[in-house]
């Protein structure tokens, strides 16, 4: 019950209780927002908090995690220490096995990441892992890493540590106090409704685990989640098995192994999982320390990989066999940050079942977040404005978690596909790719071809950590643009159109570069924020005087009009037009020519330049041409409605033929602006960097008479030397997947980490393994050419070479 009343206003209301809630409610107040109040509908840790397994892992899929699972582990030994209660923290570490060469690898490069944040990994062979673990079966085994501070918690203790720690900084909970609605008006938080009466506030943080999509729901608000059962059995007491052992994870068998207090906790994250609650697709309000009935035959197949993994447990009794929900989202990271239809409602949940180990961290970027605003580190991968409407709708969330929870422990593959709620929208000439040999990505909603087969093979992929099966493709696509024409799908790119009578003043507004307000022209620029971190990367352009279009990459779409229409005024007109545009690109030598023959336009460098767009005539049909290229060739961009694509798509496939027109996937595009030295949103740039570090000052106008957002910031920066700057790399010795070159890997000066790389590709063009990345160093780039620089990929060092000018330097702006 409670005891006190609750209070009329506050600033921020916490919804949820449990570990992640407690987590948000502390760091506000910690940083300075006392007047924060927690609401749980029931009891502290009620929902699914209660059920966890209670797993302190540091070590991510990702380095973003990583970096928050570190921060969570340090901040659960402060608390303890502040608030005198117990976590039931144990730091007796942890080790991971790989059964296959593959999974080796995995955890070698995760391992390798991990040094950027210094978390302690070490790499183990077969007998050290014996001696850490006796009790365990090698015989497959061909290595594994031990995180020796990782360790186990009691999701409970945890809770209540945090919720006393936030207590203490002035926050007030209140237990039994259900919200039964959000108030929204003119698209923001007012306040919440509980059963104790109304509260009017400036903030909402959704911390409500696997209810947050139904109450996102009853609000237009799009929260992609949902709960599957995970499964877990409890052993009887057993004679003989060791004390204190490390946890033990065995992905390859989805099994996690927890020794506590001599019994033994065997659970799962295996392929094919059950979605919870399926008959309706709702969670009972009133689900509180819930369980279902046991499903022994679902269990069995794991339970059989663990005794062979743990050879005792075939004899131990069951004490427990646990079943219970926990919520994974459609690519298992978390949803954190502000939502974009509501103004100061903020999610943190979706933690796929690891949000012990996350909340910490979780926890601390969310109330960043809140009171900065913004924030300069980069938690793209973890935003929920990744996201769009469709993927919280029962039908694609319910059948993609089934697999998302298995992926928790499955393969970590680059360029992984997911194979579950696809073909969600199909362009109109889907087929025809598909029988060019598209081998089909999603991008957004969309399918997007990735690759194109050749001569017959499988438009399939075949994961690897090295050589990749579509890099014939790709050297075949690469090489005819460069030296014929290639026809690059580009209709999932985001398109907005904002237009009227201060459209030009509220872009200049937005955008740091001079935005022209003359028809045609295109204008290369970036959005901040306040701290003068990098929000977006786009191109503007003038279609009419006052009427602009804004194009972004295809993985933006929610974030980047969220992040316009936070600043743009309400009476300027706004429309998402990414799905009324097809977008075809084509780029290479040929183009102009290939063109030429379909429309009486003349296409020659002095009528058409570089930078701006026109309104020509393909067989009668209007199409906006713009000449940009994002591959570093002479080349077009096409725009026409969504109706006439196919017409179009047929004309230059069927004229294309006379100018050995080659259809070209994303990786070719990818491969090509590396070669070209342009950065990508989300990899190379991001809030975490600023143009200046970037080398993208030259999209910085200080001249034209707008003030733009970031501009205060920027110029404090402007003349400060510089903490980390943008370098290009290529390894000295260079095959094609020998090695794989990704992102996250350490850059060394001789043996001290200087940096880490955000984008990698093989060059076909040019033969080069080619890396980007940033590094924090004193020497100029001239001097570092001729110092020895390393790039790390599963703890191995690769003597690499650093460009002062990109692989490809020629004159296509000026063809």
């Amino acid at each position: 019950m409670n005891y006190k009343k609750i209070p009329k206003n506050s600033k921020t209301v916490v919804i949820g209780g449990g570990v992640a809630g407690c987590s948000v409610a502390y760091h506000l107040a910690k940083f300075g927002w006392k007047d924060t109040i927690l609401l749980e509908r029931d009891q502290l840790t009620s929902g699914t908090t209660w059920h966890a397994a209670g797993l302190v892992g540091q070590l991510g899929a990702t380095a973003t995690i990583t970096k928050l699972r570190k921060y969570s582990l340090n901040l659960y030994k402060e608390l303890e220490k502040k608030t005198e209660l117990a976590t039931g923290l144990k730091q007796n570490g942890a080790i991971t096995v790989a059964s296959s060469k593959e999974r080796l690898q995995e955890l070698l490069r995760q391992a390798t990441s991990a040094q950027l944040f210094d978390v302690n990994v070490e790499v183990l062979d077969k007998q050290q892992i014996k001696n850490l673990y006796p009790v365990i079966n090698d015989q497959d085994i061909l290595g594994g890493v031990y995180m020796p501070e990782d360790g186990q918690a009691d999701p409970v203790g945890v809770t209540n540590v945090l919720a006393k720690a936030a207590r203490m900084e002035g926050v007030q909970i209140f237990e039994k106090t259900p919200v039964t609605k959000i108030l929204v008006k003119n698209n923001k938080i007012i306040g919440v409704e509980t059963s104790e009466g109304k509260i009017d506030c400036e903030y909402v943080v959704l911390a409500t685990g696997m209810w947050s999509r139904q109450i996102g729901e009853d609000i237009g608000v799009s929260v992609p989640l949902y709960p599957n059962e995970h499964f877990y059995i409890i052993t009887e007491p057993m004679n003989y098995l060791p004390k204190n052992l490390p946890v033990l994870r065995d992905y390859n068998d989805c099994l996690y192994l927890k020794e506590d207090a001599g019994k033994m906790l065997v659970g799962i994250f295996e392929p094919g999982a059950k979605n919870a609650f399926k008959e309706k697709g709702i969670v009972p309000n009133d689900f509180s320390f819930g369980e279902f009935p046991d499903d022994f035959d679902h269990f069995e197949p794991y339970l059989e990989k663990s005794f062979k993994r743990l050879p005792m447990l075939e004899t131990a009794g069951v004490r427990k066999f646990f079943s219970g929900p926990e919520s994974f989202t459609p690519d298992t990271q978390y949803l954190l940050g502000e939502v974009p239809e509501v103004s100061n409602l903020f999610t943190c949940c979706g933690f796929n079942s690891i949000g012990i180990a996350s909340s910490g961290g979780a926890g601390r970027v969310t109330a960043e977040w809140m009171i900065n605003g913004y924030m300069n580190e980069d938690l793209y991968s973890l935003d929920i404005k990744r996201f769009q409407k469709f993927h919280s709708s029962k039908k694609f969330i319910m059948n993609r978690v089934t697999e998302t929870l298995g992926d928790l422990y499955g393969m970590h593959w680059p360029y992984k596909q997911h194979i579950t709620s696809r073909n969600q929208k199909l362009l109109p000439y889907h087929e025809d790719l598909k029988k060019a040999g598209a081998c089909f990505g999603q991008s957004g909603e969309y399918e997007r071809p990735m690759w194109y087969a050749l001569h017959g093979s499988k438009s399939k992929y075949e994961y690897s950590f090295n050589y990749q099966n579509w890099y014939p493709s790709v050297e075949h696509e690469c090489k005819n643009t460069i030296e014929n024409v290639g026809l690059f799908e580009l209709s999932p790119f985001s398109k907005y159109e904002v237009k009227g009578k201060k459209a030009y003043e509220e872009l200049q507004r937005l955008c740091t570069a001079n935005i022209k307000n003359e028809i045609g022209k295109c204008t290369y620029t970036h959005m901040l924020n306040e701290g003068a971190g990098i929000e977006t990367d786009l191109t503007v352009v003038c279609l009419k005087k006052d009427h602009f279009r804004i194009i972004s990459s295809a993985s933006v779409r929610t974030h980047d009009k969220a992040h316009i229409l936070k600043y743009l005024l309400s009476d300027i007109e706004f429309k998402d037009v990414t799905d009324d545009l097809i977008c075809i690109g084509i780029f290479g030598p040929k183009s102009r020519d290939l063109l030429s023959r379909i429309t009486k336009e003349d296409l020659s460098n002095k009528n058409f330049k570089f930078g701006t767009g026109k309104n020509i005539n393909l067989n009668s049909i209007n199409v906006w041409a713009q000449r940009l290229s994002y591959v570093g060739e002479l080349g077009y961009e096409l725009y026409v409605q969504s109706d006439n694509g196919k017409e179009i798509y047929d004309l230059i496939v069927n004229i294309g033929k006379d100018f050995d027109l080659t259809h070209c996937g994303a990786h070719t595009m990818d491969t090509m602006r590396m070669e070209s030295g342009f950065l990508h949103w989300g990899h190379d740039i991001s809030p975490e960097e600023n143009q200046y570090q970037a080398g993208l000052n030259f999209a910085i106008s200080y001249k034209k008479p707008f003030d733009f957002i970031g501009k205060e910031k920027l110029l404090k920066i402007k003349d400060q030397k510089l903490d980390r700057r943008f370098v290009m790399l290529t390894l000295k010795e260079s095959k094609s997947g020998e090695p794989l070159l990704l992102h996250e890997e350490p850059i060394y000066l001789d043996d001290k980490i200087i940096g880490k790389t955000t984008s990698g590709n093989y060059s076909f063009n040019y033969d080069k393994n080619l890396s980007f990345g940033y590094i924090n160093c004193d020497f100029s780039n001239e001097q570092l050419v001729k110092k020895n620089l390393y790039i790390e990929i599963e703890k191995k060092k690769y003597p690499a070479e650093l460009l002062t000018k990109p692989l490809k330097a020629n004159n296509f702006k000026n063809i």
